[in-house]
Parts: structure tokens; C-alpha cells; sequence
């Protein structure tokens, strides 16, 4: 399978970022509307990495399964932690001063997600969308 891993570490890195999973999106045949959909969640998730974590990695991966494929998104960071990512998962919740679009928002453009943080070391959300997803 093809895999990448990216280093983000500041605002410069999200276009380059978009692209390369643009391009993994397009690789697998998968639809305009889905490649939206993953590249708005991953902005998404790679900006709050920026903000809250100082950046991080991304690990993207072209996955199979079931005779599925798809995209896997996996964001890395050794930031502060979610202190309630029960409570982050709600609409409207927000830290940040924002909408508090971003986790719950992020949760339904795409097919599968999940969070694991770890106060005081960070967190990983990783993200698939299958390439006929919704």
C-alpha cells in the first residue's frame, strides 16, 4: 500500500499538505464530493494541530479492506491533550474561541474517526474515508 508521512510545523505546510492528499483521494478513483469532504476534515484537524499542538505529523495512507478502498488519515502530536474529548465531541464545544465546528464537524464528513489524547502528551486522530463513502 502507499504511504506517506508529513511533517507539519507551520502554516506554510497545509497547502502542500491538501495536495498530497488530494492526490491520494484522486489516486483511488475516489469521487470530487468525498475528496471535499476528506480534505476539509484533515484542514481541519491539521489546524487545530497547529494551534493547540504546535504541529505534529501526519501519517496518509491508501487503505483496503472488505473490498473497500480508501484514505487514512493519521495526525500526530505531542501537544498539551484533550482534557474531556467527550466534551470536545460535542457541537458548539470550543477552547478556541471558534465555532466549535471542528471535532464533531470533522466526525461527520468522514467515515470512520477517532481520538485518543493523553494529557500532558498528546493526541492522535486518525480518520478513513472509503472511496464510496456517504
Amino acid at each position: 500500500m502507499t504511504k506517506d508521512t508529513m511533517q507539519i510545523v507551520r502554516e506554510q505546510d497545509v497547502v502542500p499538505f491538501r495536495n498530497r492528499v488530494r492526490e491520494y483521494a484522486a489516486k483511488i478513483g475516489m469521487s470530487l464530493v468525498n475528496q471535499t469532504k476528506l480534505i476539509t476534515a484533515a484542514s481541519e484537524l491539521v489546524r487545530n494541530m497547529l494551534k493547540y499542538a504546535n504541529g505534529g505529523k501526519v501519517l496518509i495512507e491508501i487503505i483496503s479492506k472488505n473490498a473497500q478502498t480508501g484514505v487514512r488519515l493519521t495526525f500526530i502530536d505531542e501537544g498539551p491533550g484533550i482534557a474531556n474529548v467527550q466534551q470536545a465531541m460535542q457541537d458548539g464545544f470550543s477552547t478556541g474561541k471558534s465555532l466549535g465546528l471542528g471535532l464533531p464537524g470533522t466526525k461527520r464528513l468522514v467515515n470512520e474517526f477517532d481520538i485518543k489524547s493523553t494529557l500532558g502528551e498528546g493526541t492522535t486522530v486518525t480518520v478513513i474515508h472509503w472511496k464510496n463513502g456517504r
